[in-house]
């Protein structure tokens, strides 16, 4: 199961690297951001708009760890969409790392034969089976819709145009009820993560936009089609309705 511990993964390495990008050698700026960590934790630093640049714009940024890398870059750009939840922008970045290996977006667990190819499937059995299988289920319905939609916006955009396959919406519903019904279940607060659950239901679009943001910028940073910027168009302007 896919928990929001990516922050727990950072290393002593990590927080030097942090400091480094965050003060550029300047010896002020150092002992500033070293009196904000011991202080108040990395989690300042982490926020900090520098850290994301010295990230993805100098050489520091290739000695980057995977968990430190993917939780700045989701963190900030969930930041963007106005989500502040340090909790839940972890759980993305945990889903990101998780589903970036080998086959796992197919399936709930790495020990799980069953191949899922549509949020359908994953419907279909989010209420069959043990308790321990319906939970991972329902938890991956979130996660695959999330995963899809946030990463390969693109891909679903192309496939609505020239296929007639379902729109983005389609997966910000499905998503957004699985996450849902994940949140309801006995084993979310067992496990403690009925409250991230809760809050991914009711935020999944935010969270999708902020995927979509990475994805453009640094997944397939030189894609121009018109349905790329038809979609980026009829996003902002949503999102401008919904602030």
């Amino acid at each position: 199961m896919i928990v929001a511990n990516v922050r727990h993964r950072l290393t002593r390495d990590d927080a030097q690297l942090v400091l480094r990008l965050v003060t550029r050698h300047d010896g002020a700026e150092r002992a500033n951001a070293e009196a904000t960590l011991r202080d108040d934790g990395i989690d300042p630093l982490l926020d900090d708009p520098r850290l994301l640049e010295g990230l993805v714009r100098t050489p520091d940024g290739a000695r980057a760890s995977l968990p430190l890398f993917c939780y700045v870059v989701v963190r900030h750009a969930m930041k963007a969409q106005g989500e502040l939840d340090r909790a839940l922008s972890d759980y993305v970045a945990a889903l990101v790392m998780e589903f970036g290996f080998r086959q796992r977006a197919w399936r709930i667990s790495d020990s799980d034969d069953e191949v899922y190819q549509t949020l359908a499937q994953l419907l279909e059995d989010a209420e069959h089976g043990d308790p321990r299988r319906t939970f991972l289920v329902r938890a991956h319905l979130g996660n695959f819709a999330l995963w899809l939609a946030g990463c390969f916006p693109d891909h679903i955009e192309h496939r609505r145009w020239r296929r007639g396959g379902p729109d983005l919406d389609y997966f910000d519903t499905l998503g957004a009820r699985g996450f849902r019904l994940a949140a309801d279940h006995r084993l979310a607060a067992e496990h403690g993560m009925d409250t991230v659950f809760a809050r991914a239901s009711a935020h999944f679009p935010a969270l999708r936009l902020a995927l979509n943001a990475v994805s453009d910028a640094l997944l397939f940073p030189h894609v121009n089609t018109p349905e790329r910027l038809m979609r980026q168009v009829r996003d902002e302007g949503r999102w401008r309705l919904a602030s």
